[in-house]
């Protein structure tokens, strides 16, 4: 029997450490509001107005998509619970940059996207910051032909109180009805 429940969502949402450059150093922010937008290049993150972070992706117009393994989970965690504003978070994580843009991207996370702002909307007291793609970076011990194997980064999930990682692969994108038509 299902039971109603408060109406917020309560994810899940893969976690990741948005990036950007604030007063001239490295900054960021644990996110579970981020995703693809569409088929192109183009993902998104969402900030509130107040973050530290936020300011340095209205500055430099970049900002940068860290896909943390579950072993980062401590150190994510932390740039999650404090504010940039109050604590210098330079020093959490090696950096990296790109010349493609100015927004840091964290060594140690072994997926990242650097993005180029392309649209900014005003949601409530966030603002949601679609990104395209520029540049991308994934650590050779996990990648299955190129692409990322989800296995091998071992990301974590963030669902109402808790962080989670993954564990097997249950099926393969788009082959469950081999030869039928998309929708």
């Amino acid at each position: 029997m299902k039971k109603k429940i408060a109406n917020i969502p309560f994810g899940p949402y893969i976690t990741v450490l948005a990036g950007a450059t604030v007063s001239g150093k490295p900054n960021y922010a644990t996110l579970g509001a981020y995703g693809v937008v569409s088929q192109k290049p183009v993902l998104y993150i969402s900030l509130k107005n107040s973050h530290y972070t936020t300011a340095g992706v209205r500055e430099t117009g970049y900002f940068s998509v860290n896909i943390p393994s579950a072993d980062l989970i401590e150190k994510t965690d932390y740039c999650g619970t404090v504010s940039g504003h109050k604590v210098d978070k330079s020093q959490i994580f090696e950096s990296f940059y790109d010349e493609a843009g100015n927004a840091p991207l964290i060594k140690e996370c072994p997926v990242n996207y650097l993005c180029k702002v392309i649209q900014t909307i005003p949601i409530f007291d966030f603002t949601m910051f679609l990104g395209e793609i520029v540049a991308a970076y994934g650590d050779e011990n996990c990648l299955d032909n190129g692409t990322p194997d989800a296995l091998k980064v071992k990301p974590t999930v963030m669902m109402a109180a808790g962080y989670f990682g993954l564990h097997d692969r249950v099926g393969s994108v788009f082959k469950a009805c081999s030869g039928s038509k998309q929708s």
